[in-house]
């Protein structure tokens, strides 16, 4: 009856720990305005840009947003030119980070 006991735990256990580890990843998106408004919708977290980044997850074979943000240049490192860099026309991308799970 131990044995039972401790081998069902163990498979509670296991079972908890898989279950909740679900597969998470951030993409980090150019928030150029579209005369929409989802840009603001997205950079400010309103609850407007929900449907806008679960579609961009969906897009991308995952079930849902789980959050979504502006984030700022120097949060992102190595891929996006510092802000006192040239920016083509004058004007530089913001960008906003939608983190989307399975």
């Amino acid at each position: 009856m131990r044995y039972l006991l401790a081998a069902l735990t163990f498979a509670a256990v296991l079972y908890g720990n898989v279950s909740a580890q679900a597969e998470k990843r951030i993409f980090i998106i150019a928030n150029n305005p579209d005369g929409y408004g989802v840009d603001r919708c997205l950079a400010t977290g309103a609850s407007c840009g929900a449907p806008i980044a679960t579609a961009y997850c969906r897009s991308r074979d995952f079930s849902q947003a789980a959050s979504f943000r502006k984030v700022d240049r120097e949060e992102v490192a190595g891929t996006i030119p510092a802000k006192n860099a040239s920016c083509p026309g004058g004007s530089c991308d913001e960008f906003v980070a939608i983190e989307c799970s399975r």
